[in-house]
């Protein structure tokens, strides 16, 4: 049975701090109330412990709350999210409150939701890829089984239509039966965004192997902080427990630092880089590092997490510390946005490090890596076709110069550019690789063996 004391000390912003207590844990989760008003229930983790006193984070905000008479009552566990199979094709709000009116979870089990670190020897090496059904994705940045593939956008990018899209086609590949399972968090998204999703996802047919977890914009900002953490404690129950291979999808991970940025300055810390916390790096790795393949285990947790990079800077802090931590990223572009290509992924500064493993000869298809590394090539080629043709006119370029202007419209137009209902499979996408390939002279194919290029060119 939990403590119950009277009374706080203090109340400055979603924090508020009281004093005499004993036993007091960190991430031991709160209930306050004001009197026996039920109305006013509001829960709150212990984020500091000195001594006897306590402050603590209200994730409702500290609204209503008084100093005299706010009962606050000590629960002695952290953060519990309840978990059975019944979780899937469910909509819950930012901690894990059913929100669609479908009643709560009968659960099976209970998990805190900051999870326990993986044990590193116990990791298995990711292999296998998912399909996403984008050639950009696919062909040129694989994703693996057990990965983490951020997403870096820009403020009006498609990226929402573009992870709507990845939900409603992502799939084990060809050759496999087994379903993928897709947990969607959202932070701090408007209302008509969180609506896009989940209607998206029930005019598709996805939603019943979908669990969504919403914080939406006028929700209130510390409850950004743990909807990753509870949707990831999700994917966990799911892949390790009930074998289950799971594609979990954070957007946006630049309004979960925000939220971080706003409780530090809060409880006064001293400041790092533009504002953010020292901890911010740590806490990005406690999220991704969540991602993975366990021994003795038949399921997978890989992660997409979308950042929006404020004023499309790459090396803003949360895009820089992301890509330390993460095997790779989809950088989505202005300029081929506002030529109307979609989705705008720029190729040249995507990478997935973990694709060499997952695809190819049994995998996918033996040209695969190949046919990647020459159109990753050609298309450097045409950056600088186009940067020649800017200063000395696209009439004065030679022959070959010319034939790169042609590969890379047509490149962007047919390769990159899809429509948000086209889902090819990666032979399709292999196919249009060789075809633009086919553009360009047999000698300037120098990254394929002379075997394959008989066989497909």
């Amino acid at each position: 049975m939990g403590i119950e004391y009277l009374g706080l000390s203090r109340i400055k912003g979603p924090l508020v701090a009281i004093d005499g207590v004993k036993g007091a844990a960190y991430d031991e989760i709160v209930e306050l109330r004001v009197d026996d008003d039920a109305r006013t229930k509001k829960l709150g983790k212990i984020i500091e412990v000195y001594e006897d006193k306590a402050v603590i984070q209200i994730f409702e905000g500290s609204e209503n709350l008084s100093l005299l008479n706010t009962h606050t009552k000590f629960t002695g566990h952290p953060l519990e999210f309840p978990l059975s199979m019944d979780i899937l094709g469910r909509t819950f709000d930012g901690i894990g409150r059913p929100i669609d009116g479908l009643g709560t979870i009968e659960p099976e089990c209970k998990r805190d939701v900051n999870g326990k670190p993986l044990n590193p020897v116990e990791r298995e090496y990711p292999r296998n890829y998912i399909r996403t059904g984008i050639s950009a994705i696919d062909g040129l940045t694989t994703l693996i089984r057990g990965q983490k593939l951020p997403i870096f956008s820009g403020n009006g990018l498609p990226h929402d239509r573009l992870a709507a899209q990845i939900v409603k086609q992502a799939s084990l590949g060809d050759d496999s039966d087994d379903e993928l399972v897709v947990i969607f968090a959202a932070m701090g998204v408007k209302y008509d965004v969180a609506e896009f999703f989940r209607r998206t996802f029930e005019e598709s047919g996805v939603l019943n192997h979908v669990v969504m977890f919403l914080n939406l914009a006028n929700d209130p900002v510390v409850e950004r902080l743990i909807t990753p953490k509870v949707a990831l404690t999700a994917a966990e129950y799911l892949a390790f427990d009930k074998g289950k291979h799971v594609l979990v999808i954070l957007t946006d991970m630049t309004s979960f630092a925000e939220a971080m940025r706003e409780v530090s300055s809060s409880k006064g810390e001293i400041p790092s880089r533009k504002g953010y916390p020292g901890y911010l790096y740590s806490e990005l790795a406690a999220i991704y590092e969540r991602a993975g393949i366990v021994k003795n285990s038949t399921g997978s947790v890989t992660q997409i997490p979308i950042l929006t990079m404020p004023n499309d800077d790459i090396t803003h802090p949360i895009p820089d510390l992301t890509g330390y931590i993460t095997e790779g990223q989809i950088v989505l572009d202005r300029g081929l946005h506002g030529q109307s290509i979609y989705p705008p992924i720029n190729v040249l500064p995507s990478l997935s490090r973990l694709m060499k493993d997952g695809i190819g000869e049994g995998y996918t298809r033996e040209d695969h890596q190949s046919v990647a590394n020459q159109l990753f090539s050609s298309y450097a080629k045409v950056g600088d076709a186009r940067a020649l043709a800017s200063v000395i006119g696209e009439d004065e370029l030679s022959a070959s110069d010319k034939k790169y202007l042609e590969f890379g419209k047509a490149f962007e137009k047919e390769f990159v550019s899809q429509t948000e209902t086209e889902n090819r499979d990666v032979i399709t996408t292999l196919d249009i690789g060789w075809k633009l390939l086919h553009m360009l002279p047999k000698e300037e194919l120098d990254r394929i063996d002379t075997k394959l290029i008989e066989k497909y060119y």
